[in-house]
């Protein structure tokens, strides 16, 4: 009999006991001037010493303000090193720092400010298209518990940012905290209804930084290139947290994404790390590839040795370019949600290419993983798929104010249920294969989307797939690909890519429809958002000659 699909992760090194501002004053107590930041928009650096000054400064700040222990704290702007203070200013003095995409507009502002009851709203005046202060100054009157707004540049922010530091206030604060407090709330991208507030403790980001960065082997000698948002965990746990638990340097290439501006910081820099969801990776190959074909020498970025591709399903033939093109032989996929702080499964350095390709890795220290029947909640054999559910410190306290939300998603174990479909082999490594929800039932056949996905990688001409189900009234069900094409290839139709699949996919995996697009709708993140290329399908096939 196979055994059964769980598997507990052990380490040596055990879990941090720290609050993150009793982390951060060791490591600059370690590593005083060795350099910590590294903002390219700006032109701005810091030493571990003087990011530690700027963060006390902060804290200092937020406490003469009235910001007491438990208070929410907004934070709304792009990647910028005032974000990266008012992280850890606001851990320091035990504030509850609550994450705000820069994509939302005022209705979704409106509805985070009146769920978390934000005491202080930290923001960027504007930022590309998005101006922040209006839409601030809309909403305001609705949020009754918002007292105050501090624009950054403003005459707010300086007042912050130069406040007078009392050590022995600091010292006192930090002695009333916690590792379990709440210390951050993450909103998360659902497709459907409000977005719901995961709650997070010190005790949960801070060990899954550290973890993280102990599997990559992080040390002081260090620089991560951290391209996604901070207000993501992905930003601010795995890049932030893992940078400051190991004495390491964060390298911000620009406020946003931008591929060219990652791969010169990367360059000029030195960095040896470099962070991305797979569709950013996607768009720095095809940088390369426009360098190359121009003639240009494209820049050096022989520096780097890992990273990590993570966010949303890696594509196996991305991750193979990347390791070949990129140069970065120790890249680690890491698989997590924001609700486990958020990785609970990553690849090892040390790892074959077809596990670094094929599968999520291995379940990280201190935690525990199963795959389980979702209809039953039983643990499946190893080799059968099942919903994944996580287990263990990096398990978030709750959903903010939303007992019923935590109770469905949390079982009474204290297992969180992922909705997310995977399959454990004989060495404990986990592929995943789509979420419970993206599942097409076709004829009664069930079809797991990322299974195609990943074939269409193959195609010569297609630079990124999206599978997706649409009604049909013959099989309940059809298939649908939405494509990318490289740059000078022919289009796509519907035929020749039955054409390609015939053969080399079961009849019933081959799309019926084909959708070639510039973009995908995504999230800030870098997230598809399938459940708008869903309707825009529906909307599509309802045209005449759409196959």
């Amino acid at each position: 009999m196979s055994e059964p699909s769980y598997a507990s992760g052990v380490g040596d090194t055990p879990l941090l006991g720290d609050t993150i501002g009793g982390n951060l004053d060791r490591t600059v107590a370690a590593f005083p001037d060795r350099e910590a930041l590294v903002d390219r928009a700006s032109g701005r650096r810091w030493t571990y010493r003087e990011l530690a000054d700027a963060v006390d400064a902060v804290a200092t700040g937020l406490d003469a303000s009235g910001i007491r222990k438990g208070d929410r704290v907004g934070v709304w702007a792009p990647n910028c090193a005032e974000w990266f203070f008012v992280q850890y200013a606001t851990a320091k003095i035990g504030a509850i720092l609550v994450n705000i995409n820069p994509a939302y507009r005022t209705s979704e502002l409106e509805y985070v400010l009146g769920q978390a009851g934000v005491r202080m709203l930290i923001a960027a005046e504007r930022f590309k298209n998005s101006d922040y202060a209006a839409m601030i100054a809309q909403t305001r009157p609705n949020c009754p518990a918002l007292e105050q707004v501090v624009l950054l540049g403003s005459p707010e922010w300086e007042r912050l940012t130069t406040a007078v530091v009392n050590g022995d206030r600091l010292a006192g604060l930090a002695a009333q905290l916690s590792v379990d407090d709440p210390i951050n709330i993450q909103y998360t991208s659902g497709t459907t209804g409000f977005p719901k507030g995961a709650t997070l403790s010190h005790h949960n980001i801070l060990n899954n930084g550290f973890f993280v960065g102990e599997l990559c082997g992080y040390t002081e000698q260090d620089r991560i290139c951290v391209v996604p948002p901070f207000y993501h965990c992905f930003g601010m746990v795995m890049g932030n947290l893992a940078s400051t638990t190991h004495g390491a340097a964060v390298v911000i290439p620009a406020p946003s994404f931008d591929p060219r501006k990652t791969l010169e910081a990367v360059a000029a820099e030195r960095c040896t790390s470099l962070y991305g969801v797979p569709t950013m990776f996607i768009e720095m190959l095809s940088d390369l590839d426009a360098f190359l074909e121009s003639g240009d020498t494209p820049a050096d970025l022989s520096s780097l040795r890992t990273g990590i591709m993570a966010g949303s399903p890696c594509p196996v033939e991305v991750m193979k370019r990347v390791i070949d093109r990129l140069g970065m032989d120790e890249v680690c996929i890491c698989y997590g949600m924001t609700e486990t702080s958020p990785v609970s499964i990553q690849t090892r350095r040390d790892d074959d290419i077809e596990h670094r390709t094929a599968t999520v890795g291995r379940v990280g220290p201190h935690l525990e993983i199963e795959i389980v029947d979702p209809a039953t909640g039983l643990t499946v054999p190893r080799g059968e798929p099942g919903e994944l559910c996580t287990r263990g410190y990096s398990v978030m306290l709750g959903y903010w104010r939303d007992e019923d939300k935590t109770a469905a998603a949390i079982d009474a174990a204290r297992w969180m249920h992922t909705g997310d479909i995977g399959v454990m082999d004989a060495d404990g490594y986990v592929a995943i294969t789509g979420r419970i929800k993206d599942m097409v039932i076709r004829g009664g056949e069930n079809v797991y989307p990322r299974e195609i996905e990943e074939f269409l990688y193959t195609h010569p001409d297609i630079l990124d797939a999206q599978v997706i189900g649409v009604p049909d009234p013959k099989y309940g069900e059809e298939l649908m690909a939405w494509v990318r094409m490289r740059a000078g290839a022919a289009v796509l139709d519907a035929a020749t890519l039955r054409e390609f699949c015939v053969g080399k996919l079961a009849h019933f995996k081959i799309p019926r429809y084909v959708h070639v697009v510039e973009e995908f709708p995504m999230t800030v993140t870098g997230k598809v958002r399938k459940a708008e290329m869903r309707e825009l399908s529906v909307a599509l096939l309802d045209q005449p000659d759409q196959e």
